[in-house]
């Protein structure tokens, strides 16, 4: 499970403290230190209230909360330093596409720019003081706070959600293997009316570094890119789908920003099997596919994501969008004819992952484990590559031909 070392996990349903074996027969994953307490209890356990004693059989499964602790104060004890609303309002997700306006994620000339305020700036919420935290939120990232814990000075990160949504929103957390390019739940704390989770600290997200850098060098994009895909491909491994896929979802773990670790898995898809067909048309302009602008019933999710990889990486290479326009039906008209220029300064294997990956038949792209293995990867970074400034003045995605499924035919 993608949960952080030292984390437990803490099931609120009944006001009591049940066996390992317990929850083995109740289908809970069990595991040495799982508790179960009422939701009374919350964050009102102290030490000596959890005694091992015996419980009857649970009747139904408990709803799940990943916690690294109980609290010793209520939730409802928890004030705000400031006056605000009751409710958290939810993350705001990306428009559909059928309704959106002119896209708040581009610039002219299509390059990579932040999100637009919020309507009415200037009403952000202030600092708050939640347990042991001081949450400040953040202004570059919506829903999304530093938190200081105020005995120890340990700075995380903070999401807030409606407490009856916030099972739904980490339960992709809980599902999928840890690895270390995606991010963790490492606490969780409950107040009246609101969930507080809480993540590792990080050191900005990969948009506003491309922002800030124009466009990387191919051995440094080779890098990133590679680690980006490694999450990408675990989680089509573990049935998960990202949907809305973008280069914002991704922060660096490390001061040094050679790390990256996928941040946001709140909007994911959990499939079954292998099918993976979804009918949801939310996401960012930039990065759609363009089945999702075409079909009117469902699509391959893996292969939408396995296109937003190819937005990604022309991205990082180029330093703006492969399809931009400020208008969105000029801007979709372009996904679907699935035109774009690769300037002359991308290495031919670069421009070959590219199409690759751009390819308006979704059958015809590489699937995410595929991607690592193209030569792209090992000619970037084995010692000594220095990036070339030659390639070939094709812009159009070729057309693929032949009903093999060797994979062969896409590397160049």
């Amino acid at each position: 499970m993608s949960i952080s070392d030292g984390a437990r996990y803490v099931y609120a349903y009944e006001q009591t403290v049940v066996s390992t074996q317990q929850l083995r027969d109740a289908n809970l994953g069990a595991r040495d230190g799982y508790l179960v307490i009422s939701e009374k209890q919350e964050l009102g356990l102290g030490n000596s209230d959890l005694r091992a004693r015996s419980a009857p059989p649970m009747s139904r499964p408990a709803s799940l909360l990943p916690a690294a602790r109980c609290r010793s104060a209520p939730a409802k004890r928890l004030q705000p330093l400031h006056d605000g609303p009751a409710e958290e309002a939810p993350a705001a997700k990306c428009p559909r596409l059928a309704d959106c306006g002119p896209p708040d994620c581009l610039s002219a000339p299509g390059s990579p720019c932040a999100p637009a305020s919020p309507a009415g700036g200037g009403g952000a919420a202030g600092p708050s003081l939640i347990a042991s935290y001081l949450l400040l939120p953040l202004a570059e990232r919506e829903q999304v706070s530093r938190a200081l814990s105020v005995s120890s000075g340990r700075e995380l990160r903070c999401k807030v959600f409606p407490l009856k949504h916030y099972q739904d929103k980490i339960r992709p957390y809980i599902q999928l293997p840890s690895h270390r390019n995606i991010t963790g739940v490492v606490e969780v704390i409950l107040g009246d009316t609101k969930a507080y989770v809480f993540f590792e600290k990080d050191f900005g997200d990969m948009h506003s570094y491309v922002r800030s850098c124009k466009r990387l060098r191919e051995e440094e994009a080779a890098r990133l890119f590679k680690q980006i895909v490694s999450a990408v491909a675990h989680c089509h491994q573990s049935a998960i789908v990202l949907g809305d896929l973008k280069l914002r979802k991704f922060v660096f773990s490390n001061e040094e920003r050679t790390q990256l670790r996928l941040e946001s898995l709140e909007d994911t898809h959990i499939i079954k099997g292998e099918d993976d067909a979804l009918s949801d048309k939310h996401g960012c302009p930039a990065y759609v596919s363009p089945e999702i602008l075409n079909t009117t019933g469902t699509y391959s999710g893996k292969s939408a994501d396995v296109w937003s990889l190819g937005v990604m990486l022309y991205t990082l290479l180029v330093g703006r969008y492969p399809f931009h326009d400020s208008d969105p039906s000029t801007l979709f008209s372009k996904i679907r004819r699935g035109q774009f220029c690769i300037p002359d300064h991308v290495s031919p294997k670069a421009r070959c992952l590219i199409r690759s990956l751009l390819r308006r038949e979704p059958s015809e792209r590489l699937t995410a484990p595929e991607i690592l293995l193209h030569p792209w990867f090992e000619a970037v970074l084995e010692p000594g590559y220095t990036d070339q400034e030659t390639g070939t003045s094709d812009q159009i995605v070729p057309e693929y031909h032949g009903d093999s499924d060797d994979i062969s035919s896409f590397f160049c």
